[in-house]
């Protein structure tokens, strides 16, 4: 009966896994950036496709014109994300000790 406590008298587990020691803002504001940023980009890419598909498949002026919006909202919005993204590194290098 006692056989069971012998042997997990002799195993050792090691340490507790996946602890973080110190998290920060900035590190997980980083995180958060790595992961968004690639998913913006493609989003922005599949955009531009469609758009370009609608100018290709465009036979009247009202689908240029729905064509043309998409581009031009297209352009809007990779500034606006531009921006957005920006914000938090100005924001870094402004404050003192960050």
């Amino acid at each position: 009966m006692a056989l069971p406590a012998v042997i997990l008298a002799a195993f050792d587990p090691g340490g507790v896994p996946n602890t973080v020691t110190s998290i920060n803002i900035i590190d997980l504001v980083d995180l958060i950036f790595s992961i968004l940023w690639p998913i913006t980009v493609a989003f922005f890419i599949i955009m531009f496709v469609l758009a370009a598909y609608l100018f290709a498949t465009a036979r009247d002026p009202e689908k240029i014109k729905q064509a043309r919006n998409a581009v031009i909202w297209g352009i809007v919005g990779v500034f606006v994300a531009l921006i957005a993204f920006s914000i938090v590194f100005i924001i870094r290098n402004l404050l003192p000790g960050v």
